[in-house]
Protein backbone atom coordinates (compact mmCIF):
# COMPACT_ATOMS: atom_id res chain seq x y z
CA UNK A 1 0.00 0.00 0.00
CA UNK A 2 1.24 3.28 -0.76
CA UNK A 3 2.01 5.86 2.36
CA UNK A 4 -0.62 8.18 0.94
CA UNK A 5 -3.50 5.87 1.33
CA UNK A 6 -2.16 4.20 4.87
CA UNK A 7 -1.91 8.21 6.19
CA UNK A 8 -5.52 8.12 5.82
CA UNK A 9 -6.55 5.23 7.43
CA UNK A 10 -8.81 6.01 9.94
CA UNK A 11 -7.25 4.00 12.79
CA UNK A 12 -4.00 5.72 12.00
CA UNK A 13 -5.54 9.07 12.55
CA UNK A 14 -6.96 7.88 15.45
CA UNK A 15 -4.26 6.31 17.14
CA UNK A 16 -1.59 9.14 16.23
CA UNK A 17 0.18 9.91 19.49
CA UNK A 18 1.52 13.16 17.92
CA UNK A 19 -1.63 15.18 17.37
CA UNK A 20 -4.57 16.60 20.54
CA UNK A 21 -8.23 15.50 19.98
CA UNK A 22 -9.19 18.77 18.17
CA UNK A 23 -6.08 18.43 15.64
CA UNK A 24 -7.58 14.22 15.09
CA UNK A 25 -11.22 15.92 14.50
CA UNK A 26 -10.12 18.50 12.07
CA UNK A 27 -7.94 15.60 9.54
CA UNK A 28 -10.95 13.83 9.91
CA UNK A 29 -13.80 16.35 9.73
CA UNK A 30 -12.25 19.83 8.30
CA UNK A 31 -9.50 18.88 6.26
CA UNK A 32 -7.32 21.41 7.45
CA UNK A 33 -6.11 22.68 10.41
CA UNK A 34 -7.21 26.64 10.41
CA UNK A 35 -9.26 27.10 13.37
CA UNK A 36 -10.73 29.97 10.92
CA UNK A 37 -12.10 26.86 9.04
CA UNK A 38 -12.62 24.63 12.34
CA UNK A 39 -14.95 28.39 13.48
CA UNK A 40 -16.74 27.90 10.61
CA UNK A 41 -17.88 24.27 10.23
CA UNK A 42 -18.96 24.13 13.52
CA UNK A 43 -21.01 26.94 13.34
CA UNK A 44 -22.69 26.26 10.33
CA UNK A 45 -23.41 22.75 10.92
CA UNK A 46 -24.37 23.25 14.61
CA UNK A 47 -27.06 25.44 13.61
CA UNK A 48 -28.24 23.89 10.47
CA UNK A 49 -27.42 20.39 9.84
CA UNK A 50 -30.69 19.19 11.97
CA UNK A 51 -32.75 22.21 10.99
CA UNK A 52 -36.04 20.76 9.32
CA UNK A 53 -38.68 22.03 6.92
CA UNK A 54 -38.66 24.59 5.01
CA UNK A 55 -36.46 27.21 6.87
CA UNK A 56 -33.62 24.40 7.61
CA UNK A 57 -33.15 24.23 3.17
CA UNK A 58 -33.59 27.72 2.87
CA UNK A 59 -31.01 28.51 5.74
CA UNK A 60 -29.07 25.81 4.19
CA UNK A 61 -28.82 26.67 1.35
CA UNK A 62 -27.98 29.92 1.92
CA UNK A 63 -25.14 29.17 3.79
CA UNK A 64 -23.87 25.51 3.30
CA UNK A 65 -21.74 26.98 0.26
CA UNK A 66 -19.44 28.57 2.45
CA UNK A 67 -18.08 25.11 3.55
CA UNK A 68 -17.40 23.86 -0.10
CA UNK A 69 -14.80 24.68 -2.16
CA UNK A 70 -17.16 25.63 -5.34
CA UNK A 71 -21.09 25.40 -5.63
CA UNK A 72 -23.34 26.52 -8.33
CA UNK A 73 -26.47 27.94 -8.13
CA UNK A 74 -29.71 26.36 -6.67
CA UNK A 75 -28.10 23.42 -4.65
CA UNK A 76 -30.44 22.23 -2.27
CA UNK A 77 -28.83 19.98 0.79
CA UNK A 78 -31.13 18.02 3.17
CA UNK A 79 -30.96 17.93 6.92
CA UNK A 80 -28.43 15.62 8.90
CA UNK A 81 -25.74 15.39 6.24
CA UNK A 82 -21.71 14.36 7.35
CA UNK A 83 -19.68 16.23 5.32
CA UNK A 84 -15.51 15.45 5.99
CA UNK A 85 -13.41 17.70 4.58
CA UNK A 86 -15.90 19.88 2.57
CA UNK A 87 -13.21 21.97 0.88
CA UNK A 88 -12.18 19.40 -1.22
CA UNK A 89 -15.74 19.10 -2.49
CA UNK A 90 -16.82 20.75 -5.68
CA UNK A 91 -21.15 20.76 -6.49
CA UNK A 92 -22.72 21.83 -9.76
CA UNK A 93 -25.59 24.02 -10.10
CA UNK A 94 -28.96 22.62 -9.68
CA UNK A 95 -27.82 19.40 -7.69
CA UNK A 96 -30.29 17.81 -5.01
CA UNK A 97 -28.31 16.46 -1.78
CA UNK A 98 -31.10 14.37 -0.15
CA UNK A 99 -30.85 13.80 3.79
CA UNK A 100 -28.54 11.54 6.10
CA UNK A 101 -26.03 11.71 2.45
CA UNK A 102 -22.37 11.43 3.34
CA UNK A 103 -19.66 13.25 1.82
CA UNK A 104 -16.58 12.51 2.79
CA UNK A 105 -13.18 13.09 1.31
CA UNK A 106 -9.64 12.04 2.14
CA UNK A 107 -6.54 13.01 1.11
CA UNK A 108 -3.40 15.07 0.22
CA UNK A 109 -5.28 18.14 -1.39
CA UNK A 110 -4.77 16.80 -4.73
CA UNK A 111 -7.53 14.25 -5.03
CA UNK A 112 -11.79 15.58 -4.72
CA UNK A 113 -15.19 14.70 -4.70
CA UNK A 114 -17.04 16.78 -7.97
CA UNK A 115 -20.98 16.83 -8.31
CA UNK A 116 -21.93 17.38 -11.91
CA UNK A 117 -24.98 19.79 -12.44
CA UNK A 118 -28.39 18.54 -12.36
CA UNK A 119 -26.90 15.65 -10.00
CA UNK A 120 -29.26 13.86 -7.48
CA UNK A 121 -27.69 12.34 -4.69
CA UNK A 122 -31.07 9.90 -3.35
CA UNK A 123 -31.16 9.38 0.81
CA UNK A 124 -28.99 7.81 3.01
CA UNK A 125 -26.02 7.59 0.00
CA UNK A 126 -22.23 8.10 0.47
CA UNK A 127 -19.92 9.08 -1.61
CA UNK A 128 -16.24 8.34 0.22
CA UNK A 129 -13.12 9.12 -1.36
CA UNK A 130 -9.49 7.86 0.63
CA UNK A 131 -6.86 9.36 -1.28
CA UNK A 132 -8.22 8.91 -4.66
CA UNK A 133 -11.01 10.74 -6.23
CA UNK A 134 -15.09 10.69 -7.19
CA UNK A 135 -16.72 12.39 -10.19
CA UNK A 136 -20.38 12.19 -11.25
CA UNK A 137 -20.89 13.85 -14.04
CA UNK A 138 -23.84 15.67 -15.26
CA UNK A 139 -27.79 14.80 -14.54
CA UNK A 140 -26.49 11.44 -13.27
CA UNK A 141 -29.13 9.88 -10.76
CA UNK A 142 -27.62 8.14 -7.73
CA UNK A 143 -30.68 6.40 -5.44
CA UNK A 144 -31.23 5.97 -1.88
CA UNK A 145 -28.65 4.20 0.27
CA UNK A 146 -25.24 3.69 -2.43
CA UNK A 147 -21.92 3.45 -1.47
CA UNK A 148 -19.92 4.77 -3.60
CA UNK A 149 -15.93 4.94 -2.74
CA UNK A 150 -12.58 5.26 -4.79
CA UNK A 151 -8.81 5.10 -3.58
CA UNK A 152 -7.99 5.97 -6.96
CA UNK A 153 -10.22 7.15 -9.55
CA UNK A 154 -13.85 6.65 -9.69
CA UNK A 155 -15.92 8.00 -12.89
CA UNK A 156 -19.93 8.21 -13.44
CA UNK A 157 -21.00 9.36 -16.65
CA UNK A 158 -24.01 11.64 -17.35
CA UNK A 159 -27.84 10.99 -17.81
CA UNK A 160 -26.54 7.17 -15.51
CA UNK A 161 -29.57 6.01 -13.24
CA UNK A 162 -28.15 4.25 -10.05
CA UNK A 163 -30.51 2.36 -8.42
CA UNK A 164 -31.30 1.71 -4.47
CA UNK A 165 -28.25 0.12 -2.55
CA UNK A 166 -25.80 0.01 -5.27
CA UNK A 167 -22.14 -0.64 -4.43
CA UNK A 168 -19.51 0.68 -6.68
CA UNK A 169 -15.79 0.82 -6.26
CA UNK A 170 -14.55 0.81 -2.63
CA UNK A 171 -11.66 -1.08 -1.58
CA UNK A 172 -10.37 -4.80 -1.26
CA UNK A 173 -8.10 -5.66 1.48
CA UNK A 174 -5.59 -8.21 1.61
CA UNK A 175 -5.76 -11.36 2.88
CA UNK A 176 -2.53 -13.21 1.80
CA UNK A 177 -1.10 -13.09 5.31
CA UNK A 178 -2.35 -15.17 8.38
CA UNK A 179 -0.82 -13.30 11.20
CA UNK A 180 -1.66 -10.23 10.57
CA UNK A 181 -5.34 -8.95 11.07
CA UNK A 182 -6.98 -8.14 7.65
CA UNK A 183 -7.58 -4.99 8.39
CA UNK A 184 -4.34 -3.80 8.89
CA UNK A 185 -3.43 -5.82 5.67
CA UNK A 186 -2.22 -3.81 2.31
CA UNK A 187 -5.28 -2.55 0.32
CA UNK A 188 -6.00 -4.10 -3.14
CA UNK A 189 -6.41 -1.22 -5.26
CA UNK A 190 -6.69 -2.17 -9.22
CA UNK A 191 -7.15 1.53 -10.47
CA UNK A 192 -10.66 2.40 -10.27
CA UNK A 193 -14.08 2.71 -11.86
CA UNK A 194 -15.06 4.39 -14.95
CA UNK A 195 -18.76 4.20 -15.94
CA UNK A 196 -20.06 5.67 -19.38
CA UNK A 197 -22.56 7.83 -20.21
CA UNK A 198 -26.46 6.81 -20.00
CA UNK A 199 -25.88 3.50 -17.82
CA UNK A 200 -28.49 2.34 -15.81
CA UNK A 201 -27.53 -0.08 -13.13
CA UNK A 202 -30.81 -2.05 -10.91
CA UNK A 203 -30.95 -2.38 -7.46
CA UNK A 204 -28.37 -3.77 -5.28
CA UNK A 205 -25.76 -4.18 -7.99
CA UNK A 206 -22.03 -4.26 -6.99
CA UNK A 207 -19.19 -2.94 -8.99
CA UNK A 208 -16.00 -4.11 -8.60
CA UNK A 209 -12.73 -1.62 -8.59
CA UNK A 210 -10.77 -1.77 -11.46
CA UNK A 211 -13.85 -1.99 -13.83
CA UNK A 212 -15.11 -0.25 -16.85
CA UNK A 213 -18.74 -0.11 -18.18
CA UNK A 214 -19.52 1.19 -21.20
CA UNK A 215 -22.28 3.80 -22.79
CA UNK A 216 -25.74 2.89 -22.74
CA UNK A 217 -25.03 -0.43 -20.63
CA UNK A 218 -27.64 -1.75 -18.00
CA UNK A 219 -26.62 -3.96 -15.26
CA UNK A 220 -29.62 -5.90 -14.00
CA UNK A 221 -30.55 -6.02 -10.17
CA UNK A 222 -28.63 -8.04 -8.06
CA UNK A 223 -25.35 -8.45 -10.30
CA UNK A 224 -22.25 -8.25 -9.46
CA UNK A 225 -19.59 -7.14 -11.96
CA UNK A 226 -16.43 -9.04 -12.55
CA UNK A 227 -15.51 -7.84 -15.63
CA UNK A 228 -15.54 -4.89 -18.30
CA UNK A 229 -19.01 -4.62 -19.57
CA UNK A 230 -18.94 -3.33 -23.53
CA UNK A 231 -21.34 -0.20 -24.28
CA UNK A 232 -24.85 -0.87 -25.04
CA UNK A 233 -24.91 -4.70 -23.68
CA UNK A 234 -27.29 -5.86 -21.11
CA UNK A 235 -25.79 -7.84 -18.26
CA UNK A 236 -26.98 -10.10 -15.59
CA UNK A 237 -25.81 -12.35 -12.74
CA UNK A 238 -23.20 -13.03 -10.48
CA UNK A 239 -21.22 -13.22 -11.92
CA UNK A 240 -22.33 -10.28 -14.40
CA UNK A 241 -22.33 -12.09 -17.93
CA UNK A 242 -23.79 -10.28 -21.29
CA UNK A 243 -27.45 -11.49 -22.44
CA UNK A 244 -28.33 -9.11 -24.88
CA UNK A 245 -27.27 -6.53 -26.98
CA UNK A 246 -29.10 -3.22 -27.08
CA UNK A 247 -28.41 -2.36 -30.94
CA UNK A 248 -30.45 -5.40 -32.15
CA UNK A 249 -28.26 -7.92 -31.26
CA UNK A 250 -28.99 -11.97 -30.16
CA UNK A 251 -29.34 -12.98 -26.91
CA UNK A 252 -26.55 -14.92 -25.82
Amino acid sequence: MSDRHNQFRFENIIQDQKSSVIQKYQDLFIGERRYAALIKYELITFFLCNLPGAVGLFLRQRFYPALFRKTGRQVVFGHHLTLRAPRRIIIGSKVVIDDYVVLSMRGSGVEKIRIGNGVLIGRGSQLKARGGSIEIDDFANISSGCHIGSTSKLYIGKHCLIARGCYIGGMQHGFELSDIPIVRQELNIKGGVKIGDDVWLGAHVIVNDGLKIGKGAIIGAGSIVTKDIPAYKIAIGAPAKVVKDRKGGETV
